[in-house]
């Protein structure tokens, strides 16, 4: 019999959720989530999957039956031929990363944050930037499904051809994700080259620098016209960086963290901390070469609230201004600095943000501490639907 626990507090990353579950399980095989599903149905219990629990939003809460997939993280298959790799679905992509390191394998995107597992990257639809680029789920060519009554299916294009479009991006939906087979590319190095810019120049030439640079983001600073510009692209340089403790931790996160925490007290402060950190960061050029999973992600330092919003690609401009003028005509709406956005090819998948579209991602964050909770990013937020209609024009994902 599988083992459960009572009494466990689940959390996410940032700690802005939480829930106690009835029973917490941390299956070893499939055999004991089977059994864990078949004590759910007789009892009528609710099961919901967490991985690393580093989303935003609470779809992993539950006060039922909680799978933590922790123990499921073997990497199962390389093929060097194909260029694929298949996973148990617990795996953490910081521990995928050098198995494929050793096989001279990579995949071609990847989000900001490798401390999440395989599945759950997959099912909440994470993305990063690259217009040729889709979401992480478009990487996927097969998966495992386990179903609620103990069935497994074999998914991918050629065979449960209509589980597969739903399940790559499932939210937890369509059962448990056992295994999955990820399409990976030739090991490669990138090239990281930030430069300040203006929201203007940027809007008006987004099409531009779309064309100049494959995995193109911006940050924008709020309350101001600041743009950082970012460029990733692949490179034969050795690895270089320009990284500094004081500059990215004694100021770059203890004195923002503390001046934040004044800003609690001050919120009139924020828009003068965005520009000031503007000023001292970013107003430089710089470089940074290495391994592409290197460059991909990065440590993220700040708990936080986040809202990730994903736009038709051709409303960006419209949709950044009109965010802009809202923040001006209410001056005590703040909003901490960076807005970043980024981009994604269209998909088919069924729950993709980015279904039968390329779209552009408007991620929307609040440091904690913070006197300005949820309630004040739905504000900042809610008034560009009206005015910005499209079929599926605004997708509220809550994961970056």
């Amino acid at each position: 019999m599988v083992h459960g626990y009572k009494g466990v507090k689940f959390q996410n990353w940032a700690k802005t959720y939480g829930c106690c579950p009835e029973m917490y399980y941390q299956p070893t095989s499939v055999e004991e989530i089977k059994e864990v599903l078949a004590l759910a149905r007789q009892q009528n219990k609710r099961v919901k999957v967490v991985g690393g629990g580093h989303s935003p939003s609470d779809i992993a809460c539950t006060d039922g039956f909680m799978i933590h997939m922790g123990k499921m993280n073997r990497v199962l298959q390389v093929d060097t031929e194909k260029k694929q790799v298949t996973v148990e679905a617990g795996i953490l992509l910081a521990d995928l990363h050098p198995q494929l390191d050793k096989h001279g394998l990579a995949l071609s995107n990847l989000g900001a944050v490798s401390e999440v597992t395989a599945a759950g990257v997959i099912g909440s639809g994470t993305h990063n930037t690259g217009i040729k680029h889709g979401i992480l789920a478009t990487q996927v060519v097969a998966l495992t499904l386990l179903t609620a009554d103990g069935t497994i299916l074999e998914c991918s294009e050629s065979s449960n051809a209509e589980v597969f479009q739903a399940a790559r991006v499932h939210l937890g939906c369509l059962g448990v994700i056992l295994t999955i087979t990820l399409q990976c590319v030739p090991q490669f190095h990138l090239q990281e080259t930030s430069f300040p810019s203006t929201l203007k120049e940027v809007l008006d030439n987004l099409d531009s620098h779309l064309k100049k640079s494959e995995y193109f983001r911006f940050l924008w600073f709020p309350h101001s016209e600041n743009v950082s510009i970012i460029y990733q692209d692949h490179t034969n340089k050795p690895p270089s960086s320009s990284a500094s403790w004081f500059w990215d931790y004694a100021i770059g996160f203890y004195l923002l963290e503390f001046l934040l925490w004044i800003s609690t007290f001050l919120p009139g402060l924020v828009g003068c901390i965005n520009r000031f950190f503007f000023w001292l960061l970013f107003t430089g050029r710089k470089e940074n070469s290495n391994l592409s999973h290197r460059i991909f992600s990065y440590e993220c330092r700040f708990k936080q609230h986040v809202q990730d919003w994903a736009i038709p690609r051709e409303k960006t401009k419209e949709a950044l201004l009109e965010l802009k003028a809202m923040l001006e005509a209410n001056p005590k709406v703040v909003a901490h600095y960076p807005v970043e956005v980024r981009f994604a090819r269209g998909d088919d998948i069924l729950l993709s943000p980015c279904f039968q579209r390329d779209s552009c991602y408007m991620n929307i964050i609040m440091y904690r501490p913070t006197t300005v909770p949820g309630r004040t990013l739905r504000k900042c937020i809610l008034p560009l639907r009206s005015s910005v209609p499209s079929e599926k024009s605004w997708t509220p994902l809550g994961c970056s």
